[in-house]
């Protein structure tokens, strides 16, 4: 029997009773790159980039003949909004323009692909190849054209294995997970190691953490899939768990082990105090990180020894240990969404606000998940001016 927590059909806090679906890829879909507050990007194996709108349907597609190549090697796709330009890793990295023309690329990275990016402060970015995390800085062209020329600055080889996910936390912060599960986080501007994790999900780290954070040590359930920052805490997607990292405190404050029956692939956190996540399994869900009700420290039992002063040390202990207890609320991730429509393992998704949620999977489909109450609203809002603009609408006092 699963271990995975269930939710009934009563989903009174998830919105996204309605979904659209948007056909066009011919292979599994990996990547959606936001383009703008309601514009995204899709790509997949089928070697066809696709444009869409999340507000209404299909805008427009078309098949970059000449660029093919790229889609099939393409591990990462990431927009830098800043430098309007799109930067694309796989064997080699890559600056596109908004047009998707080839401004410039590396040629040194052919024995092991970029896996994952993010962008740093001065126009550099963080590439994971393999177990190094290589730094390059984006240059501008001399001679007044939009051409970019691509340097590598520096190698960062602290991981033990693969690096799997980079997240930016902040301008000053980022952070890198591993197969192994390894956690480090880097000061932004220099590349130095500021901290790092070994096993950050592991009770024997953190003793006075949830029992339950406790896991077997096979690849599957340590390898750190994705991350995601709300400026303090990091957000974890290890295995098939979900982990909550204060960065201040340095240790676990929530998690949900066995948050999918699989892997989960990719998680975000929402503006609220709402997480989602996708699997393997093809299920997207949300959660809710909630405060758990702190109880009163038990006093610890001092007996025969109290009398003759013996006890003091545990009476010390037991209000050192209280005062940590008060200091450190503990949080728990509750499951207040279930979203299934895809038949295969969803890759990743784009939140977009009250314009919905954008997933795309496996099975070649996109799902434009909607609140229903807001669509409702909508459609009736728009019979509505039509009527009145047939002048068929009358109001009668």
């Amino acid at each position: 029997k699963s271990s995975v927590q269930t939710i009934g059909e009563e989903q009174i806090q998830n919105p996204y009773t309605e979904l659209l679906v948007l056909k066009g890829h011919q292979d599994i879909v990996r990547f959606l790159v936001q383009i703008d507050d309601c514009r995204f990007a899709s790509a997949g194996d089928d070697g066809i980039i696709f444009l869409w709108n999340a507000q209404v349907s299909l805008v427009f597609w078309e098949t970059f003949a000449g660029d093919i190549y790229l889609i099939f090697v393409l591990q990462c796709l990431t927009v830098l909004q800043r430098l309007d330009v799109w930067l694309s890793g796989g064997s080699d990295l890559c600056v596109w323009n908004r047009k998707l023309d080839l401004l410039c690329k590396t040629s040194h990275l052919t024995d092991a692909g970029i896996s994952a990016l993010v962008e740093l402060p001065k126009n550099c970015v963080a590439a994971a190849v393999g177990k190094e995390l290589i730094i390059f800085r984006l240059i501008a062209s001399n001679d007044g054209t939009e051409g970019w020329n691509i340097l590598e600055v520096k190698r960062l080889v602290d991981h033990q294995d693969n690096i799997l996910s980079l997240v930016s936390v902040n301008d000053l912060t980022f952070v890198t997970g591993s197969h192994v599960g390894e956690l480090i986080v880097w000061d932004a501007l220099d590349w130095t190691k500021q901290a790092s994790e070994c096993n950050f999900w592991d009770s024997s780290v953190h003793p006075d953490a949830q029992p339950e954070i406790k896991l077997t040590q096979s690849p599957n359930e340590t390898s750190v899939q994705h991350l995601t920052s709300d400026e303090e805490c990091v957000f974890a997607a290890v295995g098939k768990g979900i982990y909550v990292y204060n960065l201040p405190m340095k240790r676990v404050i929530a998690c949900q082990r066995t948050a999918h029956d699989s892997s989960v692939l990719h998680i975000e956190k929402l503006p609220n105090r709402q997480l989602i996540s996708c699997s393997e399994d093809g299920s997207v869900r949300i959660w809710e990180l909630r405060e758990k009700q702190q109880l009163p420290a038990e006093p610890v039992p001092t007996g025969f020894f109290n009398m003759w002063g013996f006890g003091r040390a545990n009476k010390q202990a037991n209000q050192a240990a209280k005062k940590v207890q008060e200091n450190t609320p503990m949080y728990f991730l509750e499951l207040v969404g279930d979203l299934i429509g895809h038949s295969s393992a969803v890759q990743m998704f784009l939140y977009f606000g009250e314009l919905g949620l954008a997933t795309c999977s496996a099975d070649h489909l996109i799902i434009l998940w909607k609140d229903g109450e807001r669509e409702s609203r909508l459609r009736s809002l728009t019979l509505f001016q039509k009527l009145a603009q047939n002048g068929d609408l009358q109001l009668k006092f």
